[in-house]
């Protein structure tokens, strides 16, 4: 039995990584400032630490005695990002600089790093590999490369880390004590728009002349516990001295009309559904490779779109 600090382990994907880690048998550590996260959305069998990655004392106080840590914890909206780029580099950037700086004071050399696609941006190359140019086109998605270099320089010191880069997060695990699904604000993901679009408030699909199957934007979705399930499996290939980069999706795109068509089907109802302008910057087509995810973790999704969707409605209901 290990224990583990999940920083940002009340929100979405650290408070489900916080409960699968309990039932593997772990001890959690969370560490959350709760400025957008839940309280009730950490299972109580964790020692929970209120904190920001900006808190020298929380971080002290999180980090001692651990021997891993799921890096979760930061600023996730792009549009936020454009609008406080600075906000993105002190809080993405600076935190994580500090969270590594207190894991050297405490001895502790394992991270796995929830990154993100959105540092390659605009593909030059479909699907996107590990080896991808890295053209970042907004602060939030050049935050997280400057993090991943600085694993990347750690791991000269002797640090073992893994990166793992993802777009889309869907679903939600079922507990003892209810769902653990997305409670953002503001909401900015699909499926969970798309469950809450109604007559008054319809869906705004941007862009339907995309040269893509039906018209309609591709985008690389996965399941929230298998998301999970990939970060628990990085723990067991960190290597000191080595940091890893490692894609994780759904090894296919799915396009904005499937997720629309499919949400009907789990809804029985039509989404309702305003067409408008292509974005700017908005790619056509943004779908991962998963074949370095396959060899190095063992890692493939089990869980398709009918079933992110199934579950994200099944939390949703339950609220």
């Amino acid at each position: 039995m290990t224990e583990i600090l999940v920083t940002g382990g009340a929100g979405y994907l650290g408070s489900v990584a916080t409960t699968l880690l309990l039932d593997a048998g772990h001890r959690v550590r969370v560490l959350d400032d709760l400025s957008t996260g839940h309280l009730d959305a950490v299972d109580e069998r964790a020692q929970f630490v209120e904190g920001s990655l900006e808190d020298p004392t929380a971080l002290d106080e999180a980090v001692s005695g651990v021997q891993s840590v799921i890096h979760f914890a930061g600023k996730s909206l792009v549009a936020e990002s454009v609008a406080q780029p600075e906000l993105y580099h002190r809080v993405n950037v600076g935190g994580t600089t500090q969270l590594l700086e207190a894991m050297a004071r405490h001895g502790v050399t394992r991270c796995v790093f929830s990154s993100s696609a959105a540092t390659y941006g605009e593909p030059v190359e479909l699907p996107l590999r590990e080896t991808s140019p890295t053209q970042p086109t907004s602060p939030y998605g050049e935050s997280k490369l400057r993090v991943d270099a600085l694993l990347s320089d750690a791991a000269t010191r002797g640090l073992a880390a893994v990166s793992l880069r993802y777009f889309n997060v869907a679903g939600a695990l079922e507990t003892a004590r209810g769902w653990l699904g997305e409670r953002h604000h503001p909401e900015t993901h699909l499926v969970p728009n798309v469950l809450e679009a109604s007559e008054n408030h319809p869906l705004t699909l941007f862009g339907t002349d995309w040269n893509t199957p039906d018209g309609t934007c591709v985008r690389d979705y996965v399941h929230v516990v298998d998301l999970i399930d990939a970060h628990v499996r990085a723990l067991d290939v960190l290597e000191n001295g080595r940091h890893h980069i490692v894609n994780l999706g759904s090894g296919r795109g799915y396009s904005n009309r499937e997720v629309i068509a499919t949400s009907e089907s789990v809804l029985g109802r039509p989404v309702p559904v305003v067409e408008s302008p292509r974005r700017p910057g908005d790619p056509a087509v943004l779908v991962a490779s998963i074949e370095r995810a396959e060899h190095l973790l063992g890692w493939r999704p089990e869980r398709d779109l009918r079933r992110m969707i199934d579950d994200a409605y099944a939390a949703r209901l339950a609220r």
